[in-house]
């Protein structure tokens, strides 16, 4: 069949409906229409390819934090945050700029945890206690809209939308029925079936999202799951698929589809989760290939110059790959330069038009350096 009921809604004492979900899985076997089977043979695909090109990458480990960086800019800008990947980056400067957007933590604490789940992933098993420690680094002192309760399931009721239950536009299980379906979800993890791991991620993040179980930053971390979960199972060797870009580019259809699933037109949103495996593993695959190809390119350029500027250069190029917005004081933290040594190492970088100055006319000594081919590659706008 093409689709099927997760739950019901049902009238809670307190006066308002929550949503309360069936057992998870459902007992009776899913049909995947034909058009369905061909879009997740095509992920598949577009995943193995992404996985090889991205096993090919020179010093890799350079390039998937800014894999990460731009998903954890994406996922947290989904939820309000109006910081950037750029701001992020100036964060890491030795002398940040002091106006950087305040909410720029957001984002930080994103990459903290998506770093710290990776890490975990091989001495801890994908679970419930997996989650709430993801969930523990998101949200410990982080902005939030209400007390988050950073890596603990939620003790009362939640909502979407509205101010109060009663006029949500979805209000989730009551934790009873919220604690029963989390350990039905964790059975799924694990549970020896016929569900393809790429439809189990699906099915996994939108029952999640239905589920709700924090009282903030469910989205977050409904979202970090795609990519642990995916990488637990060994679809991809390397945690480089990252879908908030899609869902942020998609935003509203997004939403739309996960409401849907609520109503029972699953096929509708795995069909547009499998759409954004493949947008993101063919955008994925192409940022590999000109990653590759800017790096020989502006590599010869530092090459062209005499033996002892090379040398310098080089040192300076391979550390704009892990930040490449840089002040003077970063390049004479990576070179051990004088001040004057470091502004000769930056002018040959402009004039080899690797680097560009921030903004135009910037005092020299507050003047910031983008390393703009290089972050295009990463860009979203």
């Amino acid at each position: 069949m093409n689709s099927f009921e997760v739950g019901t809604y049902v009238q809670q004492k307190s006066g308002y409906i929550a949503f309360v979900p069936h057992p998870f899985p459902p007992s009776e076997a899913m049909q995947f229409p034909n058009a369905l089977q061909s879009m997740h043979t095509k992920a598949v695909h577009s995943l193995g390819k992404l996985d090889g090109v991205a096993d090919r990458l020179p010093d890799r480990d350079w390039f998937l934090m800014m894999f990460s960086l731009r998903d954890a800019s994406s996922s947290s800008q989904i939820e309000g945050t109006n910081a950037t990947m750029l701001d992020v980056i100036e964060r890491q400067n030795i002398e940040p700029r002091p106006d950087l957007p305040s909410d720029v933590d957001d984002i930080i604490h994103y990459i903290e945890a998506l770093d710290y789940g990776t890490r975990l992933a091989g001495d801890l098993p994908f679970s419930l206690r997996f989650i709430r420690e993801l969930h523990k680094i998101l949200m410990s002192s982080a902005r939030a809209t209400q007390f988050s309760y950073p890596g603990e399931f939620r003790s009362s009721q939640n909502w979407i939308g509205g101010t109060r239950p009663d006029n949500a536009r979805f209000v989730p299980p009551p934790v009873a029925e919220m604690e029963r379906s989390l350990h039905d979800l964790e059975l799924f993890f694990h549970a020896e079936d016929e569900y393809p791991v790429l439809i189990k991620a699906g099915l996994i993040h939108a029952q999640f999202e239905t589920i709700h179980p924090f009282t903030d930053g469910n989205g977050r971390t409904g979202r970090m799951l795609i990519t642990m979960f995916l990488w637990e199972k060994r679809l991809l060797s390397t945690p480089i698929l990252y879908l908030s870009s899609f869902f942020k580019k998609n935003q509203q259809l997004y939403y739309e589809r996960l409401d849907g699933y609520h109503q029972g037109k699953v096929i509708e949103w795995l069909d547009f989760f499998l759409e954004g495996v493949v947008d993101s593993a063919d955008s994925a695959i192409q940022t590999c290939i000109s990653i590759a190809d800017l790096r020989d390119r502006d590599m010869q350029k530092a090459l062209s110059l005499g033996k002892t500027s090379a040398k310098s250069t080089m040192l300076v190029l391979e550390n704009l790959y892990k930040m490449p917005i840089i002040g003077i004081a970063d390049i004479v933290n990576w070179t051990g330069f004088s001040n004057r040594g470091g502004y000769n190492a930056i002018n040959r970088l402009v004039d080899l038009e690797i680097l560009h100055p921030m903004k135009a006319g910037e005092s020299v000594y507050a003047q910031k350096w983008i390393y703009r081919d290089y972050i295009t590659l990463f860009s979203d706008d």
